[in-house]
This record gives structure tokens, C-alpha cells and sequence, in this order.
């Protein structure tokens, strides 16, 4: 099997996992998202505090599978040419301004895009309109930022709308799938 194969492959296990995986954790149900988010039911015993604890073994699982290449000295990723590192380390003011529109439209909406486009399957009615928004707004936001290879290395700047960009990402070493 080729990686670029190997690679959809392992995309599509890992994309199938993770969508069972929010289901069962009912992840997926907007009321259950609202009911962790609504800080103020904590007197009257309302909060629901789960999602933290999926969120929490997200990351458990994240930062151990994100360090596997260090302890076994991996030189590269079984399903990808080469593995992510990236010199952004900075909280700067996109990654503010980013997380902030994030959140709002996950506090107003109840939906995380990756609960949502799982919720495809559970309620396409009713996740419909918001898959479609939120892929319109990631299309618009693309317009505007630059995502050439320099600035995928942690050199963030919105210049030149990304469509603009085809010879140069064209030139450039290839990008593993789960970045493109």
C-alpha cells in the first residue's frame, strides 16, 4: 500500500473512531454542550462537567501520540511523508482573535465542527445549516489569509488571498494530507 493510500486510510479510521467515539459520549447533542458551557448552573447543580473529561482524554491521547516519535525514534510518521513541527510557540493576536470567534460561534450554535459534521449522521436537518455556514465562513476566511508554505512554518501574516497562491504551493515540499 502506498503512503498517500495509507494515509486516507488512516484518516478514515481515525475520522470514523473519532465520530463514534463523540456519539457515544453524546458529544454531539447541542444541550449537552450548552449544559457544560452555562457556568452559572454550578450553584443550583445544573453544570455538567463531561465534556472536560472528554476533552481532557483528548488530550491525554494527543500529547502521548504526539511524543510516540521521540521515544521510538521514529524518523517519520507511518502514514505521511514527515512529521509536523512548527515554530509558532507565541500566543499571538490571530491565534486571540481565532479562538475567540471559535468560541463564540460554539457557545451560540451548541456545535464544535468536528461534533457537528459527526451530527450529519444523527440529525442532518437540523446541523445542515451550520456545516454549511461554517464551511462558507472557512472558505471566506481563506480568501484573506495566506497559508503559503512560510507562513505554514509559523510565519502568519494575512497578505494575499490564498487562491492567488497556486505556483507557490506549487514549488513547495509536499504537505501531508491531514494539513492540506
Amino acid at each position: 500500500m502506498k503512503r498517500p493510500s495509507l494515509a486516507l486510510l488512516s484518516a478514515g479510521v481515525s475520522g470514523v473512531l473519532f465520530g463514534i467515539g463523540l456519539s457515544i459520549a453524546r458529544m454531539t447533542d447541542p444541550a449537552k454542550i450548552w449544559n457544560f458551557l452555562d457556568i452559572a448552573a454550578i450553584p443550583r447543580g445544573g453544570w455538567d462537567p463531561s465534556l472536560a473529561f472528554v476533552m481532557a482524554g483528548g488530550m491525554l491521547v494527543g500529547i502521548v501520540g504526539l511524543r510516540l516519535d521521540r521515544f521510538l525514534r521514529m524518523p517519520s510518521p507511518l502514514a505521511a511523508p514527515a512529521f509536523i513541527k512548527t515554530s509558532r510557540t507565541r500566543i499571538d493576536p490571530p491565534l486571540l482573535v481565532g479562538a475567540a470567534i471559535f468560541g463564540v460561534g460554539w457557545g451560540l450554535a451548541g456545535f464544535c465542527p468536528g461534533p457537528a459534521i459527526a451530527n450529519l449522521g444523527l440529525a442532518p436537518g437540523s446541523v445542515l445549516p451550520f456545516v454549511v455556514a461554517m464551511f462558507a465562513g472557512s472558505w471566506i476566511a481563506g480568501q484573506f489569509i495566506d497559508l503559503t508554505p512560510a507562513t505554514r512554518a509559523g510565519d502568519f501574516s494575512p497578505a494575499t488571498p490564498a487562491r492567488d497562491l497556486t505556483s507557490a504551493t506549487q514549488a513547495a515540499a509536499p504537505v501531508p494530507l491531514s494539513h492540506r
